[in-house]
């Protein structure tokens, strides 16, 4: 940290000038994607009767949402979030609302319900996106916005662990179907509150598509984004994030029900989370000097390494610590991630590069999820983890290598943390 002014602190982040009641809003809205995707999942089992039509309908909903972010994110940096963020978000929650209806009674059709999944995920809303582009908006300092992103993943971790429990809730006293509607009136409710705040008014945004710059500056084509060395970087580190995640997930329940203990997978996911969002409010809390991009391939080998050694624990509550460790890892990659995103193109692509990110990161769980499911019955739990792992720690070294090179000659060779 710097020896001669104190480090901006989190509630510097807050008392920004329209940011909390922009961030709220935001939040509300984004608790709806932690409750729709198991609400969903039980709402279409319970209509069906079928796990396997539930498994399909939630890929379907998830491919659409993951691989089209980038192209509604493209909206939003074309007309602005005033204008983009309420029809795709009308749209999104009346979707939400049929599938209720098509849900909320034994006997739903599995094509109409997998198709209505199937068009709401297409207009799933960037908010993620979008409030990150606002914080570039809010926040100035460099410093500052890097406690901010820091701040903002550690909340939307809080968002996916506390959505589940609302679910919980909600089924406790009606069908599953609540829970989907809920997100519905969720979504909605917080995007109109989004974007009547000053800060959206206010936003740089609406300008003509594809006016990002690369890394050293110069004009590149919006969809030609990936274009650019950094953001790339960043959405390779970041989807091996993703398929550590998406592994581990899966990983965790092999590894319980092998030493018969399978109700402690909670116990171990809850350290996951409890580990990101102590080690996401500790990095933001650090005034790096080290660049992002050199920090980045080193925090996506520190998950890869945790993830790998997970599989040689002994007992379950070894690896609930080293989960909360490999938990340390990914909120601080993830604020790094979307910080290379912010400062590698200009303001009209800012939300398109937070929303490859974002893709990657989704993508990248469901690409683990797939593959360690094949795995999993063929190999050992521990063989598992450490193929789980090996991605993260690979791209890791290959995007490190580049990176350091590049500062050693922007900085004479000189790599230092205050």
């Amino acid at each position: 940290m710097s020896p001669s002014s104190p480090a901006p602190s989190y509630a510097a982040v807050l008392r920004t000038p329209y940011a909390s009641r922009t961030f709220g809003a935001a939040l509300l809205g984004r608790l709806s994607y932690g409750m729709v995707s198991l609400s969903l999942m039980l709402a279409v089992r319970a209509a069906t009767g079928s796990y396997s039509v539930a498994g399909t309908v939630m890929a379907l909903f998830g491919a659409t949402s993951v691989f089209l972010s980038p192209a509604r994110a493209g909206l939003i940096d074309r007309y602005g979030p005033r204008r983009a963020l309420p029809p795709m978000a009308g749209l999104y929650a009346l979707l939400l609302a049929a599938l209720a209806y098509a849900t909320w009674r034994p006997g739903g059709s599995p094509f109409l319900i997998g198709a209505l999944a199937t068009a709401a995920g297409a207009c799933t809303p960037p908010l993620g996106p979008v409030m990150r582009m606002l914080w570039s908006e809010l926040v100035a300092d460099r410093e500052l916005l890097q406690r901010a992103y820091s701040l903002d993943g550690v909340a939307e971790e809080l968002l996916f662990v506390s959505g589940p429990l609302l679910v919980g809730v909600v089924i406790a006293a009606a069908p599953a179907s609540a829970g989907v509607a809920l997100s519905a009136a969720l979504v909605l409710t917080g995007t109109l509150a989004l974007v009547t705040s000053p800060a959206v008014r206010g936003a740089r945004t609406g300008r003509p598509a594809g006016t990002g710059k690369n890394a050293r500056g110069g004009p590149v084509a919006g969809r030609r984004l990936l274009g650019v060395a950094a953001l790339r970087q960043a959405v390779l580190v970041t989807g091996t994030v993703g398929l550590c995640l998406g592994a581990l997930d899966l990983l965790v329940v092999a590894f319980t029900e092998q030493r018969h203990q399978g109700a402690a997978v909670s116990w171990v996911l809850a350290a996951l989370s409890a580990g990101s969002a102590v080690g996401g409010l500790a990095y933001g809390a650090v005034s790096w000097r080290t660049p992002n991009r050199v920090r980045l391939p080193l925090l996506g080998a520190g998950l890869g390494a945790a993830v790998a050694v997970a599989g040689l624990s002994p007992r379950v509550y070894v690896l609930v610590v080293v989960a909360a460790v490999a938990g340390l890892f990914v909120a601080p990659a993830l604020t790094t991630a979307y910080l290379i995103a912010d400062e590698s193109v200009e303001a009209a692509a800012r939300t398109r590069a937070g929303a490859w990110v974002n893709s990657a990161v989704n993508a990248g769980a469901s690409a683990g999820t797939a593959v360690v499911g094949l795995l999993v019955d063929r190999l050992s739990p521990a063989l598992c983890f450490a193929l789980a792992g090996a991605p993260a720690l690979l791209c890791a070294a290959v995007v490190a290598r580049g990176a350091l090179a590049r500062a050693s000659v922007g900085a004479g060779g000189a790599v230092s943390r205050s």
